[in-house]
């Protein structure tokens, strides 16, 4: 019986994944709305997935002149930025996200950018 409830579940979707020691646990969630959430997820397959130590892009446009020019040109730069430290209302550090709304999810790796940004800012606190 226990063999056959093994075998169910193996071909229903149930996943035995075990984390590999030393990877990264972050991921980047893309929601319907365009933004792009980093952290660490679990709950994937509920209805809401957690995601927390949480990280988004802000785009900011400088404008600098450039010489023999009357107009700047804009010129836009992305900075990562740690939730609960910009945003006026102060939220804590963790997301209840609406599977609806989630695109994809992808796992990052430790050499990606965003990654070793976040280590970078935990490491400057």
């Amino acid at each position: 019986m226990l063999l056959l409830l093994g075998y169910y579940l193996l071909q229903n979707g149930f996943s035995l994944k075990v984390p590999i020691l030393g990877s990264s646990s972050y991921q980047a969630i893309f929601l319907t709305n365009g933004q792009v959430y980093f952290g660490k997820a679990s709950n994937l397959n509920s209805n809401y997935v957690t995601l927390r130590d949480v990280y988004y892009l802000q785009v900011s446009q400088v404008l600098q002149p450039v010489q023999g020019k009357k107009q700047p040109e804009p010129q836009q730069t992305l900075t990562l930025v740690k939730l609960g430290t910009a945003e006026l209302h102060k939220p804590k550090d963790e997301m209840k996200i609406n599977r609806d709304q989630i695109l994809f999810i992808e796992d990052l790796e430790n050499d990606s950018q965003v990654v070793q940004a976040v280590e970078r800012y935990k490491a400057g606190q």
